[in-house]
């Protein structure tokens, strides 16, 4: 480690060219952006989805897509004079934009029918078309009228994620900025971590066009790495200015006060980043595009975060040097800059070593109540919908059109690739396929069949029972997997098949999800663990560390599905529970939370081990490690808890759920974990939490994150 010492030296005594270097460096990753663009993901789908994908696409075959115009009255029926008039104007209003055949269909109750669009052209500005059709509704009063379909919940989508980036870069700065103000109660001071975060998020965002090009990304991971590139960013900052503030508190001049930062800090900042893209790389274990995208975009921009905090940051403070404390904004409330420990901290501290036993007992037994909730976690992959707000007026009309025509829910595709000679009998096996699908109850009429112009391929679509992504889908899937197509298509000689659709994702997702879960689990606890090992030469540490961030995981779980899996919170968060977690966010929670709270508990673990090396006894050394930690602590956990949060306040329902489980488990565990469980543990192990056995004490190179 004395490699990071070395940087940071030579950062502050050439601070004008480090600084040089860090612009070109974010310049070059933006022109990179520039020249290669970046490629988006346009499905995430695995296994044999994913695979009927391919032969859709290989051969041609699929399915058109539809727009629909709905209309509906409580009082009058389809046959009325009324309903008629607005049904062929919603018609006619559909054909002028869309072109293409249409078809007409009615509800069972003849209270409602949908006119079925199959477009030949795309319309430059679908929002018009869209209010040009829902107008109809001025000219008939006795009906209410709608329209949505595949373009315009694409479209709706869209602006949607964009929408939502937008909003998320505006929210985050002033967020931190407010908290930063309060951590340091200067405006010069609070205005270093936000300038190297944002510049770390820049030439995160560049590296993403040339990282697309391999793993392909989306809209949400861009606010993922946004959002958590702000988090990091400011915190590894914040971990530096602090120290060095202190250092220079104590009369070293500022050459001096920089190296000891780089020394204890700058180690810090390195592990911890080390330790968050290593949990974070546990993501690739899964093989799935959607989380290849997440894993490379979110260690993209830690590693700038940290490369930033030890190659830049050291040249700023040097060049600001006293300057650093201008702006002081009179009366606020912040951190002193001799780094004497927080009054309320120490006070709490306090208490917790007293009745450290107690304290574990109460502390313990909270995470574990709000832990219990996670043993009913449901998930299911994100549908189209589901990607956006459930109150967007395009997705609300084609959930009220799905629950009143079976016939528009969520298909599978049904693929079929063989030999030419083959068509005949492989038309007459859909067909029965499509007869037996009635009969079991588990496909609505009518169906969609597309045929390529070689004769080698088809695929079918048929409408199932259930909303998609629930228990009655995924049964129909199983169905027609393991028995319907066996039974008919199966029998051909030949002819290669695959199930896929929306359904057919979400489980073949969930399931190698779930079959990579152990493996992810492994790969993270174990590299978690050697880290520690080597950066505190304690074998007790690492295991310790492992058990309470489990905890903090487990609560935020817990929280996660309290809020999402029932609908207390649908008001306050602006959300509709469909009753389960997006099947991504369990794992991908775990290994963010993992890598999170290994920068607290590095931070604060440095600092009391320090204390033992100057000869501090282990309570004294824990008393003052955590008091003067705790503040520094409580403002990163701050600023992640309010960026974290913007999650929760835009449209997209996957990314509201991860703004709500993050900022919950960051403010669990910057409170019952570091300042309880953690002193309490600590006081009654003593002397033990330093323990290495001396076959690996005398093998074990020396990597400690301390100095004296």
């Amino acid at each position: 480690m004395r490699a990071v010492a070395t940087i940071g030296r030579w950062s502050a005594r050439h601070s004008w060219l480090a600084i040089v270097v860090w612009v070109a460096f974010v310049s070059l990753a933006l022109a990179g952006l520039a020249v290669t663009g970046t490629k988006s993901l346009w499905n995430g789908s695995v296994g044999e989805s994913a695979r009927g994908y391919d032969l859709m696409n290989a051969h041609g075959v699929w399915p058109p897509s539809v727009e629909y115009g709905y209309v509906h009255s409580a009082t009058l029926r389809a046959n009325d004079p009324a309903f008629r008039s607005a049904l062929t104007d919603v018609e006619a209003r559909m054909q002028t934009a869309f072109g293409g055949q249409t078809e007409l269909r009615i509800s069972a109750d003849r209270h409602s029918a949908i006119v079925v669009n199959t477009p030949d052209r795309v319309p430059p500005s679908l929002p018009s078309v869209r209010a040009s059709v829902l107008e109809a509704a001025q000219a008939h009063p006795q009906v209410t009228i709608g329209e949505a379909g595949a373009f315009t919940a694409g479209d709706a989508r869209d602006r949607a994620g964009n929408r939502d980036l937008h909003r998320a870069e505006l929210l985050s700065i002033p967020v931190t900025l407010f908290v930063l103000l309060f951590a340091f109660g200067s405006v010069v001071a609070a205005l270093v971590p936000l300038v190297l975060a944002l510049t770390a998020v820049a030439a995160a965002f560049g590296l993403l066009g040339p990282i697309s090009q391999v793993f392909p990304v989306d809209d949400g991971v861009k606010v993922i790495v946004l959002l958590v590139g702000m988090a990091v960013g400011v915190d590894y900052a914040l971990f530096y200015v602090v120290r060095s503030r202190e250092e220079r508190s104590h009369g070293r001049a500022s050459h001096e006060a920089l190296e000891r930062t780089a020394r204890t800090s700058g180690r810090t900042v390195l592990v911890s980043g080390t330790t968050v893209m290593i949990a974070i790389a546990g993501l690739f274990v899964i093989r799935s595009n959607v989380f290849n995208a997440i894993a490379s975009g979110t260690i993209a921009v830690v590693a700038c975060a940290v490369a930033g905090s030890l190659t830049v940051l050291p040249a700023i403070l040097e060049l600001l040097g006293p300057r650093l404390d201008r702006g002081r904004i009179p009366f606020l409330p912040h951190l002193r800059a001799d780094g004497a420990g927080s009054p309320f901290w120490s006070a709490v501290v306090d208490r917790v070593l007293r009745r450290p036993l107690l304290s574990i007992v109460l502390g313990t037994g909270l995470l574990l109540v709000l832990a219990v909730p996670a043993f009913s976690l449901h998930v299911s992959k994100p549908s189209g919908e589901t990607l956006s707000s459930q109150s967007n007026p395009v997705f609300a009309t084609l959930d009220t059109i799905r629950n009143e025509f079976p016939s528009t829910a969520a298909p599978a595709m049904i693929v079929a690739v063989g030999p030419p000679n083959e068509q005949p009998a492989a038309l007459r096996a859909i067909a029965r396929l499509e007869r037996l699908a009635v009969a079991r109850g588990i496909g609505h009429a009518p169906f969609t069949l597309t045929t390529s112009t070689d004769g080698t391929a088809a695929s079918v679509e048929i409408p199932l029972t259930g909303a998609g992504n629930n228990t009655a889908s995924r049964q129909a899937i199983s169905v027609l997997r393991h028995e319907l197509i066996p039974a008919t298509l199966g029998r051909l000689s030949g002819v290669e098949t695959a199930v896929t659709g929306a359904s057919a994702e979400d489980a073949d997702f969930t399931q190698q999800m779930r079959a990579g879960l152990p493996y992810v689990i492994a790969f993270v606890l174990a590299f978690a663990f050697l880290l520690l090992l080597f950066a505190f030469r304690s074998l007790v540490v690492p295991i310790k560390a492992i058990v309470l961030n489990l905890l903090s995981v487990g609560a935020a779980y817990g929280v996660l599905v309290l809020v999402f899996q029932h609908h207390w919170a649908e008001g306050l968060l602006g959300f509709q529970s469909n009753g389960t977690i997006i099947s991504w966010l369990p794992l991908f929670l775990f290994v963010i939370l993992f890598g999170l709270s290994m920068d607290y508990h590095v931070f604060i673990l440095s600092r009391v081990r320090e204390g033992v090396d100057l000869g501090m006894s282990n309570d004294a050394a824990v008393r003052h490690g955590i008091s003067v930690t705790a503040g520094v602590v409580t403002s990163a956990a701050l600023v992640m808890v309010g960026v974290f949060s913007l999650f929760g306040t835009i449209s997209s329902l996957e990314l509201k759920q991860a703004g709500v489980g993050l900022a919950a488990a960051v403010l669990i565990d910057a409170t019952i974990v570091r300042a309880v469980l953690l002193p309490a543990s600590m006081k009654l192990l003593g002397d033990w939490n330093w323990y290495l056995p001396r076959s690996l004490r005398d093998h074990l190179p020396h990597g400690r994150l301390h100095t004296t």
